[in-house]
């Protein structure tokens, strides 16, 4: 069974896992991750294709932010998805999870999660894409970040996230012990 089909079984059965008695924290979080009914939609995300059959997922609020950083990644291999929160990140994920490659995730998001639940999310849920979380609110790396997670403090410079583009397109998100 794929990774990315294991994250979907958890996602859509997270009832039974609260019942069942998972740690109160991971509870609240997945409890975050189902989409409230005025939460701002995805692009449909099967539509589009990529020379490589993988993506990277823009989570940007700021529509002139999020517009450049998917002009920089249509430059690479990778398709491009955007979207403006996290819950319209998790419904992606749960459609397309195991062709996203990279997420690209500013702290402050609209809706209820942040970009730091977010990763958390991921990491959980799709532990092989890499992760990368932007703030222009803070120049450090935010202590409830997953470990997995690169930090790049804004303003982020391009070759930086290509680089990180490059190595989600060469291989998978080493799993953590």
């Amino acid at each position: 069974m794929s990774l990315d089909r294991i994250g979907q079984a958890l996602a859509s059965f997270y009832d039974d896992l609260i019942a069942e008695g998972v740690p109160e924290h991971l509870a609240a979080l997945v409890r975050q991750v189902r989409a409230p009914e005025h939460a701002p939609r995805a692009a449909a995300p099967a539509a589009l294709s990529a020379k490589s059959g993988k993506f990277a997922l823009v989570v940007e609020d700021e529509a002139t932010v999020r517009a450049m950083a998917e002009a920089l990644l249509e430059e690479t291999e990778l398709g491009v998805l955007g979207c403006d929160s996290a819950e319209a990140a998790i419904e992606i994920m749960r459609q397309r999870g195991g062709d996203v490659a990279l997420v690209f995730a500013d702290v402050h998001l609209a809706g209820v999660m942040d970009g730091v639940q977010l990763a958390s999310a991921i990491a959980l849920l799709w532990p092989t894409t890499r992760l990368v979380v932007t703030s222009g609110q803070r120049a450090e790396r935010p202590s409830a970040l997953a470990p997995q997670a690169v930090f790049i403090p804004k303003p982020w410079r391009p070759l930086d996230l290509l680089g990180e583009v490059e190595r989600a397109r060469v291989a998978p998100q080493p799993l953590l012990p």
